[in-house]
């Protein structure tokens, strides 16, 4: 029996589910199992049992096993990866294998013949399998070769990386396609898989970490850091030093900390990183920003933002004048929100002008400068100079003194829209922040349409979701109403190799915005306190960043811990 048949009898899934299965399979390729898991429509777990009732061999979840790196050993990572098959364990003369198509007989005869073992196939998952390759062989032979040529020739190690990049370096405006330089030498091509498995992991920055006795390189994947792999200590100048060059950076200065762009197109798509290095104690620590215009939404629908929300704001960016302020701590979104209104009121009847440090995301339509302290163009510079460009809407990429602030305002005042951001923890504390900045309260009151405080929420995998049960004394514990949750059905991740083991999958944005009525603008004048504005904001029917994180565990898209860790209790 076939597999879609075989689900759709167990009632895994329904002709419906199994149709858009087909259609994503013939559209893009790939496994139907690994195209319903991809769809959400099938657990791997449950795909897994399907495989081994279609195939009569035992079933495996990579998932839970831990291989030794012995049995690794005996398959050469060529025979892994041409038939994709992963060593699970032995037993004296017995070698158990996981594999994609168990009844694979030439797989089977060179397993077979290459060990010297006889072999025993279990099925797993597409998915599982190509992320077992990934952790257990991907970059193993790679590394070996750098380790073996440096080791044969260390006083060449930056010399021979500079030589492979002289040719490799790149213009502002021109990228350089990544698969193209892969028989560049080892080291350019560690520094290509490192790139490259960044982006398509979409981490959002990649840390390289010199330790006393080893190199650790991290991802951050949906905010939380992840440990990737460590190249051997040796290994370390070289990767660094071919960094440097791909950022246009001195490769000589190791005392100061140095900032780069490199523009590279990974199969074909281009894609900016924000290069910092740093010296620390045991060597210089880099830091990539991965900016990938494709995997970013500026679709103000698409960000988070309740209904009602949404109307909110939008009314707030498309007045003719005054300030919208956007806050939250660093990495909250508060750059993507900005972009998303602007690419919601850009058109041929208005002249959009920014200043940010850095200039992310190129936006069409929209004269964006790139901040340069060390010239004298600082943000306040900037934004005079902008009151004489005819200017409708002026973007500042962050409020940081007082001079910023009230220039941002009066321009405000003046007949423009601004829009700006500031680091906060709520909206109503930004009243208090730029009062303690030296902004005179009236200016506050005159000019700011919305204050938009906002935090990003780890959304559930969808492909391992699970319920989950929360007793009422530990909501009150946590200062949740439990009967707000009464007929909630608490969810969490498991775990898979689609979220790689942590249970969550993607973020989705909260937001409170804080309008300013007759009566705020009152209490902002009397210069009252950060939790007098906070509780006549939710008398006027805001809701907290803890209300809307509420409202997205109702609905399973994030845990209890999501909620507790972004925001605080009212």
């Amino acid at each position: 029996m076939k597999l879609g048949a075989l689900l759709v009898k167990e009632n895994l899934i329904t002709e419906e589910q199994l149709e858009k299965a087909l259609a994503e399979q013939e559209a893009h390729g790939g496994r139907l199992g690994t195209n319903l898991i991809k769809l959400g429509h099938v657990s791997e777990k449950d795909l897994i049992a399907a495989l081994s009732k279609q195939h009569n061999v035992p079933g495996v979840d990579l998932n839970t096993v831990e291989i030794d790196e012995n049995v690794l050993s005996l398959v050469p990572s060529t025979i892994a990866t041409k038939y994709e098959l992963i060593p699970v364990s032995r037993v004296g003369k017995k070698l158990t294998v996981a594999m994609i198509n168990p009844d694979d007989i030439f797989a089977l005869e060179d397993v077979k013949f290459s060990t010297g073992f006889e072999v025993q196939a279990v099925i797993a998952s597409e998915i599982a399998i190509r992320a077992a390759l990934e952790k257990y062989y991907e970059g193993q032979d790679l590394l070996q070769k750098v380790e073996k040529e440096i080791e044969e020739s260390l006083d060449e190690e930056v010399e021979v990386v500079t030589a492979g990049g002289i040719g490799l370096e790149m213009s502002e405006e021109e990228g350089s396609d990544l698969a193209a330089e892969i028989d560049s030498g080892p080291i350019v091509k560690l520094v290509n898989t490192i790139i490259t498995k960044g982006v398509e992991a979409g981490a959002s920055d990649v840390h390289i970490e010199p330790y006393e006795k080893e190199v650790r390189v991290r991802f951050r994947i949906d905010g939380i850091l992840r440990e990737i792999m460590k190249p051997p200590k040796k290994m370390h100048k070289g990767i660094v030093s071919r960094i440097k060059i791909m950022a246009k950076m001195k490769i000589s200065e190791k005392r100061l900390p140095q900032d780069g762009r490199i523009k590279v197109k990974i199969r074909g798509k281009p894609i900016d990183l924000r290069v910092a290095s740093l010296p620390t104690m045991f060597g210089e620590k880099v830091a990539m920003r991965i900016l990938d215009r494709s995997a970013v939404s500026f679709n103000l629908e698409d960000l988070g933002f309740e209904e009602n929300q949404l109307e909110q704001f939008i009314h707030g960016i498309k007045m003719p004048f005054g300030i919208v302020l956007v806050t939250g701590p660093t990495g909250c979104g508060k750059t993507t929100t900005l972009y998303a209104a602007l690419e919601l009121i850009n058109n041929q009847t208005v002249n959009i002008t920014t200043a940010e440090d850095p200039v992310e995301y190129s936006l069409l339509g929209v004269n964006q400068v790139q901040m340069r302290e060390s010239v004298g163009l600082t943000f306040a510079s900037a934004l005079r100079s902008y009151l004489r460009q005819d200017p409708n809407i002026i973007m500042v990429g962050e409020v940081r003194d007082k001079e910023t602030a009230e220039i941002s305002i009066r321009a405000s005042l003046t007949g423009h829209l601004v829009l700006t951001t500031v680091h906060t923890n709520t909206a109503a504390a930004t009243i208090t922040r730029l009062v303690n900045m030296g902004v005179e309260p009236f200016l506050i009151a005159s000019t700011v349409n919305n204050i938009v405080s906002q935090r990003l929420l780890r959304k559930i995998c969808l492909n391992c979701a699970e319920e989950v049960d929360v007793s009422e004394e530990y909501l009150e514990r946590i200062g949740l109403n439990p009967d707000d949750l009464k007929d909630t059905i608490f969810h969490k991740g498991a775990g898979c190799n689609v979220c790689n083991g942590t249970g969550y999958k993607g973020r989705i944005g909260i937001f409170e915005i804080m309008g300013m009525s007759a009566h705020m603008r009152e209490l902002v004048l009397d210069k009252v306190s950060t939790d007098v504005l906070q509780q006549a904001a939710v008398d006027e029917k805001m809701m907290t960043l803890r209300d809307i994180a509420v409202e997205k565990l109702k609905q399973g898209i994030t845990t209890v811990h999501e909620v507790l860790k972004e925001t605080s209790i009212k």
